[in-house]
């Protein structure tokens, strides 16, 4: 049996940090508004308000700000056949970035997030590099 090309293994891990991210802002927001809020239908305007919960909401809307780049980027190497090399790489980089990102977010560390959200941004040049130039 063949293996995976490493993008779609990094493309199946990135689904996996984005329940992980969801199940997490969802957790921090019901610990703020309580189970009743997160069971209900959640109308008006009530939102959690904590500064974890809006942290893990925003790294969350970031990840899905670069996930359908990302998701793009990597079905088009593998169905061109151009996975691997700096595509590769640049996948495993994005992911590894968005990984980090999630904590320092939390933790409320600027600059060095966003040093990593820009090593997430590279990480994706070099998947459109492999793809354009086949480098």
């Amino acid at each position: 049996m063949a293996s995976l090309p490493h993008e779609l293994v990094v493309l199946v891990l990135a689904l996996v940090l984005f329940f992980v991210q969801l199940g997490l802002q969802g957790m921090l927001a019901t610990r703020e508004l309580g189970s009743a809020w997160n069971a209900g239908p959640r109308d008006g305007d009530r939102k959690p308000a904590g500064v974890h919960a809006g942290r893990a909401q925003r790294a969350l809307d970031n990840f899905k700000e670069t996930f359908p780049v990302f998701l793009a980027l990597a079905l088009a190497l593998v169905t061109t056949d151009r996975d691997g090399g700096l595509g590769s790489v640049g996948a495993w980089i994005w992911l590894l970035a968005r990984i980090a990102y999630v904590p320092l977010y939390l933790a409320g560390i600027p600059y060095i997030r966003s040093l990593v959200w820009l090593g997430s941004i590279v990480g994706l040049g070099l998947m459109g590099l492999r793809l354009l130039l086949l480098v």
